[in-house]
This record gives structure tokens, sequence and C-alpha cells, in this order.
């Protein structure tokens, strides 16, 4: 027993990449899947992100010191439990790079850019060092392979007219990634979600 508990604590990772975003319904994640559901027919080998993993980023902290995790918790809880819920809605596409295909981001935007402010400053009062970048909502969809220049744009052209149904921004996510950690797909899982509004908190 001593022995297996030894191995388990040396194979666990010292660090963990780290992000804190928002994340749509499934109703409103659906929605847009079907919309998207043709390009999954006619551009396979684009590198598709799991619905389930589709999220808005606030904040991106990279990797961090797994025991720096604790310190984020009750600052981001109190946050989250400050803020009421506020409606945001997927719309229209775009890309970057001609490589990373994306879903815009509409409704209560304001609301959305203090929250991320707001994020970023309660990250920072723990002493967390990271590259904040100007926030630009969006929801990253999918990748092109290296050298695949258009398809990203062709299907972004395809659906650049759509807009989806609001829905409320209910609770704020700590969320860790396995990016560098696999050769398969990035997945990603809840450290912790907060409710907006209410203070109520459980962890994943």
């Amino acid at each position: 027993m001593r022995y297996e508990v030894r191995v388990n604590e040396q194979t666990q990772p010292a660090t963990v990449r780290v992000f804190i975003a928002l994340a749509p319904p499934d109703h409103a994640k659906e929605e847009l899947a079907r919309e998207l559901r043709p390009a999954y027919g006619t551009h396979p080998h684009m590198r598709w992100n799991r619905i389930e993993d589709w999220h808005i980023t606030l904040a991106f902290l990279g990797e961090l010191p797994v025991g720096t995790i604790p310190l984020l918790r009750p600052p981001l809880a109190g946050l989250a439990a400050d803020r009421q819920p506020f409606s945001l809605a997927l719309r229209g596409s775009g890309n970057f790079d001609d490589r990373v295909l994306w879903s815009g981001i509409d409704g209560d935007l304001d609301e959305l850019h203090m929250l991320a402010a707001d994020v970023r400053s309660a990250v920072k009062s723990c002493g967390v060092a990271f590259e904040d970048r100007p926030l630009r909502p969006h929801l990253t969809l999918a990748r092109a392979r290296r050298g695949d220049r258009s398809s990203a744009r062709e299907i972004a052209e395809g659906f650049a007219g759509f807009t989806g149904r609001r829905w409320p921004a209910e609770r704020l996510h700590l969320v860790g990634s396995n990016v560098g950690r696999s050769r398969g797909p990035i997945h990603y899982r809840d450290i912790e979600a907060w409710a907006l509004g209410t203070g109520n908190c459980t962890g994943s």
C-alpha cells in the first residue's frame, strides 16, 4: 500500500493548464451544432473541439503549479457571488490567422467585459502572473491543420449570418486542460464552478 501511494504521488503532474471561463448552456450549443453539421461532413480534417468543451475564455492563466489552485478559489467564489447573471448569445463567425474557426458573442457585452476585468484583478490579487491579453469574446470551434489556409475561412463564411437565441450566463468556471499531456484531442474539465449571484458553489 505504501508503495502504491508513493507511485501515485510521483505520477501526479506538478502543474496544471488553467483558464477561467463561461460556458453556453446545452440548448445554445446544440443550436450552433446544428448550424455546423454540414461543415462536419465537408471538412472532416478540421480538428473540431468537442461540443461539451465549448467555452468563452475570460482569463487564460497558462501552466500553474497545482498548489496555486486553492489560492484562486476564495476570490473567484466571492466574485461570482457578487455578480448577477446576464444575457449572451452566439452570433456570427470568423477565423484567427486563417486557421482557428470561431463563433462570435453577442448580448450584454459590457457585463461580460466587466466580469472579465474583475476576474483578472482577482487572479492578480493572488499573486498569479499571466499574460493579460485584451478580451476578444468568442467560442473556439475548430483548428485547421498546418498548411490548410482555406478551410476555416470557408466554414466561417457558411454561417456568418448565424444568430442564436439569448441565454443567461449563470456560472463562472475554473477549468483545467490536458494540453501538452496527451497526443489525443484536447479535453477540459471543471476544477470548480460557482453560480453567479447566489454564492453557491460545487466542485467537480
